[in-house]
């Protein structure tokens, strides 16, 4: 079993930066993927980005030259840099894990971009 505990969200104005963080517990060597999503009110999930075990990286367009997604040394923890931050980027951002096929989801944390 895996738990994914997410941090780090707040309010922040347009241009500023955030960084979130994601705690997994449990049964952390057997993930073989993680990613960060966001939910904006009445939009589907969507993938931000994912890192897998070999280190590749993948970003939706509109974060790729903004967002940095990253393991610690410490492979418990997932990051999410976000810099230059848009009011568009307002969403509930959720820390996800696959483990053998399965997706594991933490519980989100809200990120407000707003003046």
């Amino acid at each position: 079993q895996v738990q994914l505990v997410e941090s780090g969200g707040g309010l922040v104005q347009p241009g500023g930066s955030l960084r979130l963080s994601c705690a997994a517990s449990g049964s952390i060597f057997s993930i073989n993927r993680m990613g960060w999503y966001r939910q904006a009110p009445g939009k589907e999930r969507e993938l931000v980005a994912s890192i897998v075990t070999g280190g590749r990286t993948n970003y939706a367009d509109s974060v790729k030259d903004r967002f940095t997604i990253s393991r610690g040394n410490a492979k418990n923890m997932l990051y999410l840099q976000m810099n230059s931050l848009k009011p568009e980027d307002t969403a509930v951002y959720y820390c996800n894990a696959l483990r053998e096929g399965i997706n594991v989801w933490g519980r989100g944390t809200q990120v407000t971009v707003s003046s």
